[in-house]
């Protein structure tokens, strides 16, 4: 019998083919050779059944039945996606063993075993661990396969993950629901990050400018003219620092100290998902998920790059071959030039800045692969150009300076002067002239206020006089903490551990941060989403919403859910039953106990204002349009993209995930279930998202969360820009014109009351409209006899 490969996503099972069986016979759900059949998952296909799946009472929302903690965890089908699903298990059921080809990682791991526990696959497994697509690695992959049980363990973390999250994200989420009456949603990553925002805003609110003053003189010595700044506390009178700089100015002093010292500056690291992210965000203004994006693209449409959802910045020995060849495929391109002069001697297994083994858990670092670059779209090239570029910066000599530090004394008032003076360009040569290069030197000179760099010689005699040529007085003030902007927030996310207090659990965790590489951009989208927060430009504003949901969670006695603490534990207890240091049951017992917590401090708490979570009117000029949108929604629980309200049953429920079913990794705001066009037709309901008024309630799509409003031709939902294509006509093809009583009832309960209809031939009945398809809207006739 054959063997039946299962990868994560069709184009991947594609590259697969092409590999392994390149005669293989497209059968459009699979492709069949001589030894393989490859099929595909299309994400997830699977994920945690909702709450009324265990029992019909939590089909309504009551504090009441919190909180809710299944015996073990039922698994549900995406409706959406149920056909491939179905052809895995009939394609299964004509092998003899089967091969995980989904992504190497957590994620990729959950997603193969949510279908083996499904559809209750028995077949031995094997592992394909691969980094990128290309047909040397899938085929090297092939012929090193791995057994199926050495991923046990990563299988329950990935586990562990996926419930603790339900268990957090869909209480947690119900409990501030029903309490305060708005649409509030919770997360054990999402509410952290939120948090973070929250704060950042408080210091920005609270921060007092201060006035100072800096002195600046210029000094003369022989040929030799520089200029230093003042030394000593901060000058707050403008008179003191007025009388030193007319002390100085136009006397003789001295050369205190100098001192000269050669440095290297070594190439930046090479890139892991959130350090691209970050820079791609600063540089073009990317979103954070429209790197993930364009990353996957350039990994699985054009395979020009390595995996990208990595957290390493390194890579091991056995990518030192790989890296050499990468950089012979780029002659004759654009980067010719820079190939020419580089040098294979740099990029070595003894090279710390490149190779570092015990950096390297499941993915190294992103590469560019020995594939050449075809036809890229303007952004994608933009993205392939940052990753060769820093690529291409390992194989040149570190930059060399020498930096010059002089103190200069004038009538006992003592300047600094630092000269950071270029003697080999090294690296630096790759990015000569771009805008990467400018931004390194104002970033430097941020850093180093007192710095002044130049390729000129520079030398002062510490036997000389000096002369002071002349002196100034700078007013400045004390700026606030800057706004958050993805990128900025992404590296707070990063690093997220450092602010915690404790020292030991700060070193315990510093390598977890808030999420990973492959969700932070999702759990941003998340927050525009549930309407927490809104853009301006590049920076990240919240709403009031966001800013209640905050103070709701830490005045119920609960400061923890919003405290990077706690996620950083549970990243690091699931990284730990991921090397089998940890039990995924013990993790889980202590999820189950915090879970209690949450739901019994929020019953005791005081109901909230309705005032507090109002929107206030944007003036009509002088706002972005994301700005706008936010504001926009209304304080009667309507904000577009609250899924955490009626959390889905993946890791959208706590507040992590994507909202599109079968692919928790694809972020918010990517193409649902319902597929575009279902979206248009919600669009021409009436603009449902548009409008406060006619709210109907929480749409029953799956993993959606958003709100059904009347519109002028029928009952959409707010979420359509985002793609859910959920919508209700008010005329039905069985001749009923629908009532918003009657609609308010197909979504909560399935279907209408008792109506009377008419056959094709003039006999009344009696029957009721049913929802079919709780993904479009689609209706359905049930005869009542």
């Amino acid at each position: 019998m054959k063997t039946l490969v299962i990868a994560e996503k069709p184009d991947m099972g594609r590259n697969i083919a092409r590999a392994i069986e390149p005669k293989a016979v497209n059968k459009k759900t699979h492709l069949e050779g001589e030894r393989y059949i490859i099929t595909w998952a299309i994400g997830h296909l699977v994920g945690l059944a909702e709450p009324d799946k265990y029992d019909d009472r939590y089909k309504k929302w009551r504090i009441e039945d919190l909180p809710i903690i299944p015996d073990s965890f039922k698994l549900v089908a995406y409706y959406k996606t149920r056909s491939q699903l179905k052809v895995i298990s009939e394609l299964a059921k004509q092998c003899s063993a089967i091969i995980n080809a989904c992504d190497a990682g957590r994620e990729g791991q959950h997603i193969f075993a949510l279908i083996q526990r499904h559809l209750k696959l028995r077949h031995p497994v094997q592992r394909l661990w691969i980094s990128d697509l290309t047909p040397e690695t899938i085929r090297h992959g092939f012929a090193n396969l791995k057994d199926g049980s050495e991923f046990d363990n990563l299988t329950k973390a990935a586990r562990a993950r996926s419930e603790a999250d339900w268990l957090v994200g869909m209480n947690g989420s119900r409990a501030f629901t029903t309490k305060h009456r708005e649409l509030l949603s919770v997360g054990r990553v999402q509410t952290p990050v939120l948090a973070l925002i929250y704060d950042r805003e408080k210091q920005i609110e609270a921060f007092s400018s201060l006035t100072y003053y800096d002195v600046e003189a210029s000094f003369s010595q022989e040929n030799t003219n520089y200029s230093g700044k003042w030394q000593g506390e901060r000058i707050t009178d403008r008179k003191q620092a007025e009388a030193i700089a007319a002390k100085v100015k136009g006397q003789t002093g001295k050369i205190a100290s100098y001192e000269a010292k050669d440095t290297r500056e070594y190439p930046y690291k090479l890139y892991d998902l959130t350090l691209l992210q970050r820079e791609a965000n600063g540089k073009y203004g990317f979103t954070a998920k429209k790197t993930l994006d364009l990353a996957q693209s350039l990994y699985e449409k054009h395979k020009v790059i390595t995996y990208p959802r990595t957290n390493s910045n390194y890579v091991t020995e056995q990518n030192i071959a790989e890296m050499h060849r990468a950089l012979t495929s780029l002659q004759g391109t654009s980067y010719d030039s820079l190939v020419q002069q580089a040098s294979r001697s740099f990029v070595h297994k003894n090279n710390r800045y490149v190779c570092n083994p015990a950096k390297v858990e499941d993915h190294h670092a992103i590469l560019p692969t020995a594939k050449k670059a075809g036809s890229l779209s303007a952004d994608e090239q933009k993205l392939y150009d940052m990753i060769v570029r820093r690529f291409l910066s390992h194989f040149y000599p570190p930059a060399q300076y020498k930096v010059h530090t002089v103190l200069t004394e004038v009538e006992k008032e003592l300047f600094k002067t630092t000269i950071k003076q270029l003697l080999d360009l090294g690296w630096k040569i790759v990015y000569s002239g771009s805008e990467d290069g400018k931004k390194n030197s104002r970033r430097n000179k941020e850093e180093e206020n007192e710095e002044v760099e130049t390729d000129e010689s520079f030398s002062v005699d510490k036997a000389l006089e000096v002369l002071c040529t002349g002196s100034a007085v700078q007013e400045k003030e004390t700026q606030p903490p800057k706004p958050f902007t993805e990128g900025t927030l992404l590296k707070a996310m990063e690093s997220a551990g450092k602010q915690i207090e404790d020292e030991e659990l700060r070193e315990a965790i510093k390598d977890s941060g808030l999420g990973t590489p492959a969700t932070r951009a999702s759990t941003i989208e998340r927050l525009k989403q549930v309407g927490y927060i809104g853009m301006q430009g590049k920076r990240i504003a919240l709403t009031p919403k966001g800013r209640s949901a905050v103070e709701l969670i830490r005045g119920a006695g609960i400061e923890l859910l919003t405290s990077p603490e706690m996620t950083g534990q549970w990243e690091r207890r699931l990284n730990e039953i991921a090397r089998g240091q940890a039990s995924d049951t013990a993790f889980m017992e202590k999820v189950k106990e915090f879970t209690v917590h949450i739901v019994n401090k929020v019953r005791s708490q005081p109901q909230a204002d309705q005032a507090a979570f109002a929107q206030p009117e944007a003036p009509a000029k002088g706002r972005s349009r994301a700005a706008g949108g936010t504001r926009r929604r209304t304080a009667a629980g309507a904000s577009a993209g609250t899924a955490g309200a009626r959390p889905a049953a993946t890791r959208a429920a706590a507040g992590e995930a994507a909202a599109k079913p079968g692919n928790a990794r694809g972020g918010a705001g990517t193409r649902t279930a319902a597929g575009a066009s279902g979206a248009q037709a919600a669009a021409r309901a009436g603009g449902a998202a548009k409008s406060s008024a006619g709210v109907i309630g929480l749409c029953p799509r799956p993993g959606c969360g958003g709100t059904i409003f009347m519109g002028s031709k029928g009952y959409g939902c707010s979420n359509y820009k985002h793609g859910c294509g959920f919508v209700i006509w008010k005329k039905s093809k069985f001749g009923k014109t629908l009532s918003d009583t009657m609609v308010k009832s197909l979504i909560q309960k399935g279907s209408t009351n008792k109506l009377k209809f008419k056959s094709s031939s003039g006999q009344s009945y009696e029957g009721k409209l049913i929802l079919a398809d709780r993904n479009t809207g689609d209706l359905g006739m049930e005869r009542v006899f």
